[in-house]
């Protein structure tokens, strides 16, 4: 080979180019610090101290070929830490920041880069799930100070414009933003049956939703169960159900359940979320349970439970916050026995929600589980008729109430008395028994033209299940949903809206009802006027309506969504005068242990209100709060009897073994 070529001549004045910089101004960041040992606090955990700096008004940028330094800009950053975990020279660590404000969906924390390290490659720019983090090439040359750059806003500080550096584009983006589509029967389809309107995700569409997740782990705060996950989600995508099953239940003893009707908050605070669609967390939930055949439940859970422990817990109710505190007091080695005044357990999930949301399958295998691990669970027992709170508390170590709130609000408008004015709690659990097969269509009392009222989930419960008997009964349906909220403002979630008006419902938002219009006996209408606002200054529920704005929607029936309440007509007197109740819920502590009873415990409806999550939540804290209650007891009890002996032994002068020599 020809050594000209290989190893090109090289000018002996080349060096001497480098002398040009030594009279130019070095690259620097506009914001120039001004470095004293007064000074020594600067960016001390109180951010940019103003008057410690100063502006350069003519800053030199580095070359265009360089990417130039990191900048994050804190009030969009979530401390994620995604960047640290791309990071291929481990050149990013995230530290704690308690001088953040602690916010569901953020992390107390935010990323330092040790230049040292790092290879400038930008990876972490690209995988920035908030786009926060960029580089500029106006920067602090040389500074000790590890948190500066953290405090640099990308596009501007101050006022003052900031030169950007390197900036992800769509094609370097190392996110995937959108959601695999989950399957749905179509509308003209769902409408003639209770067919599960989700399909679920097949095992490829499942791991191609688990592989969008970061694994941030900023969903877990959000979940009042603190459920594991990002644990669970990267099993998925590594094609272990068996692990997923573990380690939704370790958090979670209703998967199946709250895999179709949890509201979902971490898909709320989820990471992606901020630039993208979240990721489908319930629905991964979902395929778990689905996928895990029975005989993956012997191999996981044959574990006996902790240890067997002599005191017994009743439980009122058979609800998710109910079920939850039976699963894990047997866990704890408590016998738990469970009274459900109705044909099933599930409270909500069985007589609820819609049997086209959350069949009966889904729900009784969470329930049957819960009964292989030993709780006994009790059908049509009503508690106050066929066992009483007294009986409970005499017969049993502590008592959990988990009753919920089955009993509807009525408007207090002229009309609202009429026996076609329907509550939808007195509606749901009969279309429930009627989509199982225990009602026929002639039991059912649907008329042509129905209006229902409300926003919430529930409103659009009673909505569909309408539109499905009125298609079954006459062909065609014709239901008309009316709320105080406009649209911007319903409480409804997205799902529920968007579905409801796929099957035909009619939405009349921002109404307020006056009166049931009833002529010759019958119900023809709901007189309604605009409601011009639905809170007060104060945030306070308020509604105001224009009057001039009236309307009247042609209805035969008139269905009623306006909230639940609580029916307390077991609780004896006796007790009723050592509790609060406010508002329809009883008084207690964050545990559940209710004030002025100690032996009785509170979860659910009647102490939160109404949400499967946060009930399954209550169970989990209730649980524990009973077994620390009864360990005290029991400790109390075993100093008494101790000491009680050491008497009787120093009157007749006997010998006294201690409790650990007794093996207690």
């Amino acid at each position: 080979m020809d050594e000209n070529k290989k190893y090109p001549k090289v000018s002996i004045f080349k060096p001497w180019r480098h002398f040009k910089y030594l009279f130019k101004k070095p690259v620097t960041h506009p914001l120039e610090t001004i470095f004293t040992k007064k000074n020594a606090d600067y960016l001390a955990g109180e951010g940019i101290m103003k008057n410690k700096l100063k502006f350069d008004s003519n800053p030199r940028t580095a070359p265009d070929n360089l990417r130039g330094f990191h900048t994050n800009d804190w009030e969009k950053c979530i401390g994620c830490g995604t960047c640290g975990e791309i990071c291929p020279t481990d050149a990013i660590r995230m530290v704690e920041r308690y001088d953040l404000k602690d916010e569901a969906g953020k992390h107390q924390q935010r990323p330092v880069i040790d230049y040292g390290r790092c290879c400038f490659c930008a990876l972490c720019v690209d995988t920035c799930t908030t786009e926060s983090l960029k580089m500029s090439k106006e920067y602090i040359y040389a500074d000790s100070n590890p948190d500066s750059f953290l405090l640099m806003p990308t596009e501007t500080f101050q006022g003052q414009e900031v030169t950007p550096g390197y900036v992800k584009t769509e094609t370097s983006d190392l996110l995937d933003l959108e959601r695999v589509e989950m399957p749905h029967v179509a509308p003209e389809e769902r409408v003639k049956s209770y067919i599960e309107v989700v399909r679920g995700y097949s095992k490829e569409y499942a791991k191609q939703e688990a592989a969008r997740c970061v694994e941030c782990g900023v969903c877990t705060s959000s979940c009042p169960v603190q459920m594991h996950i990002p644990q669970y989600i990267k099993a998925i995508w590594e094609d272990d159900v068996q692990g997923a099953l573990r380690i939704v239940y370790e958090t979670n003893p209703l998967p199946g359940v709250c895999g179709r009707v949890c509201t979902h908050n971490c898909e709320t605070a989820c990471a992606i979320a901020v630039r993208g669609e979240a990721i489908a967390i319930r629905w991964l939930k979902r395929y778990i349970i689905d996928s895990a055949p029975d005989d993956m439940y012997e191999k996981i859970f044959n574990e006996p439970v902790s240890e067997v422990i002599d005191a017994k817990v009743a439980i009122a109710g058979g609800g998710p916050a109910s079920l939850a505190a039976a699963y894990y007091l047997r866990g704890l080695g408590y016998k738990v026995d469970l009274f459900e005044e109705r044909d099933r357990a599930g409270g909500v999930a069985s007589y609820g929600a819609p049997q086209y949301r959350i069949p009966d399958y889904a729900v009784e295998k969470d329930i049957n589980f819960i009964k292989k691990i030993g709780v006994n669970i009790e059908t049509n027992k009503r508690v106050g008729k066929d066992i009483t709170i007294a009986q409970m508390e005499k017969d049993y170590d502590a008592v959990f109430l988990g009753t919920g709130f089955f009993t509807a609000r009525k408007l207090n408008i002229p009309g609202a008395d009429h026996q076609d004015v329907i509550g939808a709690m007195d509606f749901l659990p009969r279309t429930r028994d009627f989509a199982r097969g225990a009602l026929k269509l002639e039991d059912m009392d649907v008329k042509p033209r129905i209006v229902v009222v409300g926003g919430g989930d529930v409103a659009f419960d009673v909505a569909r299940n309408a539109t499905r008997l009125q298609i079954l009964k006459y062909g065609k349906a014709d239901v008309t949903l009316t709320s105080l909220e406009s649209r911007d403002i319903l409480p409804a979630s997205f799902d529920e809206f968007h579905e409801g008006g796929e099957e035909g419902i009619k939405f009349r938002l921002g109404y307020g009802p006056q009166e049931v219009v009833v002529k010759n006996g019958k119900v023809t209408g709901l007189r309604v006027w605009k409601c011009t606002s639905v809170f007060d200054d104060q945030k306070r529920f308020n509604p105001q309506f224009d009057q001039t704005q009236e309307e009247v929607f042609a209805a035969d029936q008139v269905y009623l969504s306006i909230g639940q309440a609580p029916d307390y007509t077991y609780m004896p007197e006796e007790l009723s005068s050592k509790i609060q109740i406010v508002r329809g819920k009883i008084k207690a502590s964050e545990l559940g242990q209710v004030d002025g009873a100690p032996w009785l415990f509170v979860g659910g409806d009647i102490f939160r209100g109404p949400d499967i999550i946060s009930g399954v939540a209550d169970g989990h804290r209730a649980a524990q709060a009973i077994d620390e209650y009864l360990f005290n007891k029991a400790k109390k009890k075993a100093q008494s009897d101790y000491y009680k002996e050491v008497r009787e032994a120093i009157k007749f002068n006997t010998p006294v073994l201690t409790p650990k020599q007794r093996g207690r």
